[in-house]
């Protein structure tokens, strides 16, 4: 039986499918939902998503089975304002600052579940963290992490007030590591790399470090110590990294959660 059976019959409905919907649909396309079943409502469709035998911008099914809505925060407000009722399907936002209890007031009654993702999505190596409302049941609860699967990991919440921090930290984190390999990338060229070389080695030195730090069975500052030479290179190197690297990145996680919780009381 397919996971996607009760979707197949009913219908799902993406509103919004930019990058992080494009990311969705493809994972759930490709793990067996019917394309007939999707009700795509995006007035700026990227051309890929023509022809692909998708409902584009038509009429939405009477009862869908799911309903995500992945537009960004501040266009949130315009695209529930245009729902119908939709008290009887199952609501999946993936979109940072917005409260279950928006949710709540637009769909009285509905079974909601709040996702975080993050963009590595796009290729299926995101990881979401999710929270339902006291209306989901466990079965919908697994049928959101069902079709989070599709674009990677997924972790459950014990209350929606960790989504914040969830958002400063994988959320908004994938942000942080391009800017590493940016900063690192500089400092080879710095030490007398190519501009090109030492992108090219700072990109596969994080991506490298991030498939160990996985696939190892040992906690990172093992694998940390494990590169690390008594007074050698890499000593030298941690040595300056180490003394402030800890308080930025704790003020980074802290501002970008910081601004999810302003995001979230209706803040500009």
């Amino acid at each position: 039986m397919s996971d996607f059976e009760d979707i197949n019959a009913r219908g799902l409905v993406l509103v919004g499918c930019g990058k992080m919907g494009g990311a969705m649909l493809k994972g759930w396309l490709s793990r067996g939902l019917d394309p007939a079943s999707v009700t795509v409502i995006d007035p700026k469709l990227a051309p890929e998503w023509q022809d692909k035998g998708l409902n584009v911008n038509g009429d939405m099914p009477r009862d869908p089975a799911v309903v995500v809505l992945a537009v960004k925060p501040q266009m949130m407000g315009d695209a529930l304002d245009r729902m119908p009722d939709l008290s009887e399907a199952l609501v999946i936002s993936v979109a940072a600052g917005t409260m279950i209890a928006t949710f709540e007031k637009a769909f009285p009654g509905a079974p909601i579940v709040r996702v975080m993702p993050n963009t590595p999505a796009a290729i299926g190596k995101g990881i979401s963290a999710m929270i339902g409302n006291a209306a989901t049941t466990p079965a919908q609860l697994d049928l959101a992490e069902t079709l989070m699967r599709a674009v990677g990991r997924v972790v459950r919440l014990d209350s929606e007030d960790q989504m914040d921090a969830v958002t400063g930290l994988s959320g908004s984190g994938p942000a942080y590591v391009f800017h590493m390999i940016e900063t690192m990338a500089q400092a080879g060229e710095a030490q007398g790399l190519s501009p090109e070389l030492s992108l090219e080695l700072a990109r596969m030195t994080v991506a490298g470090a991030g498939a160990l730090a996985i696939d190892a069975d040992e906690d990172p500052g093992v694998l940390r110590q494990n590169v690390t030479s008594p007074n050698g290179t890499t000593a030298a190197g941690l040595g300056v990294l180490m003394q402030d690297l800890p308080d930025l990145m704790t003020r980074t996680v802290a501002a970008a959660a910081d601004r999810g919780r302003a995001l979230g009381r209706g803040e500009a």
